[in-house]
């Protein structure tokens, strides 16, 4: 049997096994129930080696040791595989974010802190910016500025924005709206879209001609979009931390919403 490289290459990265491990696997599913010499044959791995790693693949639940002489290994059927690896994935990321929540009580975390508020303290303000990069860590970024706001934000975005990260505004909006948190909301797109938006959210978001992503906290943080690229990792925003051009951008869009 010829194994396929690309086969080999991708089933390796889906399933996090070794080259070794993919090409034993991929022979012993094609064979069903083989010796570890009919395995070594058929994958090309060294007959040496073919041993250790149908003992490895045993062990994360690929393969089944069949009872009786010779020794041969029965394949798993892959959709059992898939969701072993699922239930497993799902299972150490539950205990991850356990303990990045828990982190912050530790002190660890407190000397990060204390490290950073040092850092940041001999720099001005308006001097503290940057670029962000990615779609995850961009919203992550508008989620911490907005949520620091102690009087007023200003949201500036589209229908299609809110609508496709609906959990995560609905999020936003509760929770300004329970710290009395002044919104200046508007959106670009169709009108009874907004207006659908503005009852389900329970927000009073105006409608503007200005195809344009930005966020100002409290006039003084500022977070826009500068691109549209179509993968989630490229799309780039920057984030400034300057009083003079969060109120100056701040008058512009107060204008904008007027006229």
């Amino acid at each position: 049997m010829i194994i396929k490289q690309e086969l080999v290459k991708q089933i390796k990265d889906y399933f996090n096994l070794n080259i070794y491990e993919t090409k034993v696997w991929l022979a012993l599913l094609s064979k069903g129930v083989a010796s570890a010499g009919e395995i070594a044959e058929m994958s090309e791995v060294p007959r040496s080696r073919t041993y250790d790693v149908l003992e490895s693949l045993e062990k994360q639940g690929f393969a089944i040791m069949k009872l009786g002489k010779p020794v041969k290994y029965i394949a798993v059927k892959p959709n059992l595989i898939l969701e072993k690896l699922k239930t497993k994935t799902m299972k150490y990321a539950d205990n991850k974010v356990k303990i990045l929540s828990e982190l912050k009580k530790t002190k660890e975390y407190a000397e990060l802190e204390q490290l950073y508020d040092v850092g940041i303290q001999p720099i001005r303000h308006e001097d503290i910016s940057g670029a962000i990069k990615g779609k995850s860590t961009i919203y992550s970024h508008i989620k911490e500025i907005l949520e620091s706001a102690e009087k007023e934000v200003i949201i500036c975005t589209s229908v299609q924005e809110i609508q496709n990260k609906s959990r995560f505004f609905s999020v936003i909006f509760e929770r300004l709206k329970k710290a009395n948190i002044n919104m200046k909301i508007a959106l670009s797109g169709d009108e009874k879209e907004i207006k659908k938006i503005n009852f389900k959210y329970k927000i009073k978001a105006k409608a503007i001609n200005i195809d344009s992503k930005f966020y100002i906290s409290d006039n003084s943080q500022v977070l826009f979009t500068i691109s549209k690229i179509g993968q989630p990792e490229e799309e780039l925003a920057i984030w400034l931390n300057t009083k003079f051009f969060a109120a100056t951008l701040s008058f512009l869009f107060d204008q904008a919403i007027k006229n």
